[in-house]
């Protein structure tokens, strides 16, 4: 977590990835990272209701996708959330704050101009609710990220600082996500040994493992597949399609040349490791031998990806 955003003790978080929204009546802190898509907070003072979307682009037009990626139904529909739970609905009471919508050009083919279009949708949907607007911390050349505290309505923004792609300076930072704890503790040993890695963070289950994606953003994660909730190449799929970035597959089902590792790859997996290849429970030798130099090598695999 960056050192300047002070979440208060026992205050739940909720990271929104593209396409999502969130309205809670009770105190919690949203966040989201963001490019040249945009996010809304809409919040009631006298009800402490209040709610927060991240869309993608600017109209919905025909689209048979998501209401929640475009700005005009997603943002129309965060503010119905609210007044659906809101017994005093008069738009004299709400507020909003809008952000992100800097101009940079997206993987999925957005252009230049996307953002620009985010911020005008975002400002007409608000206008039609007659929803003042009363903070902006919108367009420029560089990303950002959001905090949301649904106590105090503030919103700390901060510039999204891109990493330095020469690996040869730092050390590569990755996220262990592995249902099991036993394992996590033997992968985290034998990544700290090495003198070009480090963990930067673990996840027991694929929910866990989004935020903390968002949260510190590593430079590549190691990823199991049977875990609850979500398995590990659903979560592998929605990494690659909304925040691209380096993963190996590390699990038992994964065997060399089979369907499961045939499908990881054809995700995006940069490396699959059959886990009962690492001989996890025999020592370090395994582990170092093969597992440390898929991760070195896929820290520097190259994915076009956007915020």
């Amino acid at each position: 977590m960056d050192p300047e955003i002070l979440i208060p003790a026992g205050m739940e978080k909720i990271f929104l990835l593209p396409g999502e929204l969130c309205v809670s009546p009770k105190p919690i802190m949203m966040a989201t990272l963001l490019g040249s898509c945009v996010a809304v907070c809409v919040y009631n003072r006298q009800s402490n209701l209040a709610g927060m979307n991240h869309f993608i682009r600017d109209h919905r037009a025909d689209s048979p996708d998501s209401y929640g990626k475009f700005g005009d139904t997603s943002t129309s529909r965060l503010i119905q959330r609210l007044q659906e739970s809101d017994n005093d609905k008069s738009a004299g009471r709400y507020e909003a704050k809008i952000f992100g919508g800097c101009g940079v050009v997206g993987k999925q083919g957005l252009g230049a101009d996307t953002g620009t279009k985010n911020i005008a949708v975002a400002r007409w949907v608000l206008k039609e609710f007659k929803i003042p607007v009363v903070q902006e911390d919108v367009g420029g050349k560089q990303g950002r990220r959001i905090y949301f505290n649904t106590k105090t309505f503030d919103v700390q923004v901060l510039p999204i600082v891109s990493r330095s792609k020469d690996l040869s300076d730092r050390k590569i930072r990755v996220l262990i996500v592995d249902d099991s704890e036993i394992v996590r503790k033997i992968l985290r040993k034998d990544i700290e040994s090495s003198q070009d890695l480090e963990v930067c963070a673990e996840a027991s289950n694929a929910f866990e493992a989004r935020d903390k994606l968002l949260e510190f953003d590593p430079d590549v994660i190691s990823l199991d597949i049977i875990m609850q909730g979500m398995s590990g190449l659903d979560f592998l799929e929605k990494v690659m399609k909304y925040r691209p970035k380096p993963v190996v597959i590390v699990s038992t089902i994964a065997k060399a040349g089979s369907p499961i590792a045939k499908r990881a790859k054809a995700l995006g997996a940069v490396g699959v490791i059959d886990k009962e290849d690492l001989g996890l429970y025999k020592g370090p030798k395994g582990v170092r031998l093969k597992y440390l130099a898929v991760l070195k090598a896929a820290a520097t695999s190259i994915l076009k990806g956007t915020i």
